[in-house]
């Protein structure tokens, strides 16, 4: 969307500064992507009162010029234009300038005379086409003042990214009503030079399909796809070029003016975001002007010269006896305003925007107001738009309104209208503004707010150059771009933790992702599309492209080619891992089958260099990478094993099965870069069990060694059993540290143990340790038949 600095001002009754245009808008959600000065160059330029003119003694097409530039001196200039006369102001250049095409002047003699400067005209001004005579100045600006001061062409046009979700801001009304919250000011329509002073009717409401203005049918049969019809009659009009005033506003944002008409048109759809279209009433057929479907077979030659095919899915302009008009699209050629045109039709329309999508790409035919019909503009702004235009065409062409314009709206409806909730403003956004902060936010953006204390919510009707605020989160987040993200405290504020428990195989990526960056490891990210693998490659029905037609069977190739990218710019040492689906194909009308895997590549020194290594680090080889695959193992498949394959290693599963490889990568490798290696593991998305918290002892423990000569086939794991569960809660650990086997004593053994024994809030007693042993040598002694050693 291309803005005009000065159209803006119009709109808000101040100067304003691109940059900071720029730094506003940007804040407020739509981003700026570039600034271009209009009419640079022109600084140099000033007002010339040309006080004498008289033919060139050398030649007959030119003539002498004296020019007062304001200095106190005049200056002479040779002119070949035939349209100077004295007595009036013109563009002025004087030695020294170089003018927008890059001609830079100096005093030099032409034909025997001595030229001062140039008298400019609008192309060599790059305000135009027109060359043939100098550009008269009808202005009360006196000589020498500066040419952009005198006349309002330095203007800037901002080039904006408006996202499809905000279609009020492809008209500067809805960019003004923006910034006149931004800079806390009114904003209201520029006013029309040359305006009629009596307004002009609202358009009359017909519930109906049909209606008639001044002689001419009008309105919609196809109620799904032109919901809404407007029409309005203009006779005596009077087709010219358009005002400069016009004209420059909208150069301004790259439209080339055409005649008054037309480009009144233009205008209100620039400033409005209200597509309209004018034909001359003399071609019309009937007359008559409809919204209906297209005819199966039916052509249309478009205003561009080229003749499109229709179909029955289309929303067509048309007369009496065909089409005039894609609806939403393009009008016809054979009905477009022409030199001699003296009355016109106006249509203001609203089109369904699927229609006018589908229908834009299947001609392939995108215009300005196909943009603007398929993202949705105002349902309800139509008669606005429309009085707005008729009093351009009458400040501009003349004429008069002929008959009273009708409105064809078969199904009226209201903007919806929602209810929210201040506790909910203050849950999302984590701030608690008051009402009247609320209401001054939704206000400004064309709301209508009632409040309802009883209820704690207000009642809020949505604008209809609003269709984007649909629920009650739309009109939170508005309250939160017009606060100012900025204006949000960074700290983290109280939340409360939600009651869904994490999908566990996001608990393994995130335990995988932590493990992998600890060993130093960087995260990629790949698109999911490669080539065909093998014959379980899922194909795509629609790719970006040949090279991605296919949806991957592995993360590797993916990670091969930013390795690739990486030597390409001289990278050696790469540490990548990435975590991501892979896809396989199953049988017939099956879903493919999904699962989630990380892998890894490295290739180049296995550390950074560091000056204490007294050189540079080795390269990996395969054993770091054993080491690597073993720890992504551990993280992705608790309990898998690593073993030994032809070509590398491979990973188990504990059930069986291998889950995930690892060994060298067959990629041609530049003579300067090592070798890669590269990893790729199936991770487990079962849960994985987490560790129990227990904090450091803060009181001191109390030891007993226990010797027993314990009965053949008993082990140790039983004796610190009965350990446990004999010895009480203060028994803290038990462990063996010492073994004897006599043989002269068969097969019985003596096992020597250690035990701790804490208490949390306490230093124990002797008493209370040797207590506890006695129980658990009595239950050894009962359970199991062993007996204290006792020497």
């Amino acid at each position: 969307m291309n803005v005009s600095r000065r159209w803006l001002e119009a709109f808000l009754r101040r100067p304003l500064e691109a940059n900071d245009l720029a730094r506003r808008l940007t804040m407020l959600g739509a981003a700026v992507d570039a600034i271009e000065p209009l009419h640079p160059g022109l600084e140099q330029v000033v007002i010339g009162l040309v006080e004498s003119v008289r033919q060139h003694p050398n030649a007959d097409r030119l003539s002498l010029c004296v020019v007062n530039a304001g200095s106190g001196q005049t200056h002479n200039v040779v002119c070949g234009a035939p349209n100077v006369t004295a007595g009036k102001k013109y563009p002025f250049a004087p030695v020294g300038t170089t003018l927008p095409g890059g001609l830079k002047l100096e005093k030099r003699k032409i034909r025997g005379e001595t030229s001062e400067g140039m008298l400019c005209s609008a192309k060599e001004l790059g305000l135009g086409a027109d060359h043939e005579g100098i550009l008269e100045l009808d202005t009360d600006a006196a000589p020498g003042t500066p040419l952009l001061e005198a006349i309002p062409l330095a203007d800037d046009r901002l080039v904006l990214d408006i996202s499809p979700n905000r279609p009020d801001l492809l008209g500067h009304k809805g960019i003004a009503r923006e910034l006149a919250h931004s800079y806390a000011i009114p904003f209201r329509l520029p006013t029309i030079p040359g305006a009629p002073a009596d307004s002009i009717a609202t358009p009359r409401r017909e519930a109906g399909l049909r209606a008639e203005v001044d002689g001419v049918a009008t309105g919609t049969e196809d109620p799904a796809g032109c919901p809404r019809f407007l029409g309005a009659v203009v006779r005596g009009v009077k087709i010219a070029s358009s005002p400069r005033w016009l004209a420059d506003r909208l150069t301004a944002v790259g439209v080339r003016p055409i005649n008054n008409v037309v480009d009144a048109t233009n205008y209100v759809m620039f400033e409005l975001n209200q597509p309209m279209h004018a034909y001359d009433l003399a071609d019309l057929k009937g007359p008559e002007v409809v919204a209906r479907r297209a005819w199966s077979g039916e052509k249309l030659v478009t205003l561009d010269g080229v003749e499109r095919g229709l179909t029955t899915d289309m929303t067509v302009i048309a007369d009496a006896t065909s089409a005039i008009g894609v609806a939403g699209v393009m009008g016809a050629a054979h009905v477009e305003v022409k030199d001699s045109t003296t009355d016109v039709f106006l249509e203001c329309a609203y089109f369904d925007p699927r229609r006018v999508r589908r229908t834009r790409r299947t001609l392939n035919l995108s215009t300005e107001a196909s943009h603007r019909f398929e993202r949705g503009i105002d349902r309800w702004g139509g008669p606005d738009a429309l009085r707005r235009c008729i009093e351009i065409i009458q400040a501009t062409a003349g004429g008069t309104v002929s008959g009273e314009p009708v409105d064809v709206w078969p199904e009226a409806s209201n903007p919806p209208r929602l209810f929210l909730r201040t506790e909910r403003v203050k849950q999302v956004l984590g701030v608690d503004l008051s009402v009247a902060d609320i209401e001054k936010y939704l206000v400004a953006i064309g709301c209508t707010v009632l409040n309802k204390p009883q209820d704690h919510r207000l009642a809020v009707d949505v604008p209809g150059w609003r269709p984007d605020l649909a629920t009650e989160i739309d009109l939170v987040e508005e309250v939160a771009r017009l606060h100012g993200y900025d204006n949000f405290p960074t700290e983290l504020r109280p939340f409360r933790v939600g009651s869904f428990e994490e999908d566990p195989v996001e608990l393994a990526v995130a335990g995988v992702r932590r493990g992998l960056l600890g060993w130093g490891l960087y995260e990629s990210q790949s698109l999911s599309f490669g080539t065909k693998e093998d014959d379980f490659s899922v194909p795509l029905m629609n790719p970006l492209s040949a090279e991605d037609a296919f949806l991957r069977r592995s993360l590797t190739p993916g990670l091969s080619r930013s390795l690739q990218a990486n030597w390409s710019r001289h990278v050696r040492d790469v540490r990548l891992f990435e975590i991501g689906t892979v896809f396989r194909l199953k049988g017939p009308g099956e879903r493919p089958h999904e699962e989630r895997r990380v892998a890894g590549i490295v290739s180049g020194a296995r550390s950074p260099a560091h000056w204490t290594a007294g050189g540079a680090a080795p390269d990996y080889d395969q054993w770091d990478l054993k080491s690597l695959f073993e720890a992504a193992v551990a993280l992705a498949v608790p309990g898998g094993r690593v073993q030994v394959d032809t070509d590398g290693w491979v990973a188990v599963a504990p059930e069986g099965g291998r889950v995930g490889r690892a060994g060298p990568l067959g990629i041609e490798v530049p003579p300067w870069a090592a070798s890669p290696f590269g990893f790729e593991v199936t991770i487990d998305p079962s849960i994985r069990l987490t560790g129990k918290f227990e904090p450091l002892p803060v009181v001191q423990s109390a030891g007993r060694d226990v010797a027993l000569l314990l009965p053949p086939g008993i082990s140790s794991a039983q004796v610190i059993e009965v350990l446990r569960n004999s010895a009480g809660t203060l028994l803290e650990s038990a462990a063996v540290f010492d073994e004897y086997k006599n043989p002269a004593a068969g097969s019985g053994r003596s096992v020597a143990f250690h035990l701790v024994f804490r208490a949390a809030d306490r230093t124990l007693r002797d008493a209370e340790v040797d207590a506890a042993v006695s129980r658990a040598v009595t239950a050894l002694e009962t359970e199991l038949g062993a007996k204290l050693r006792t020497a």
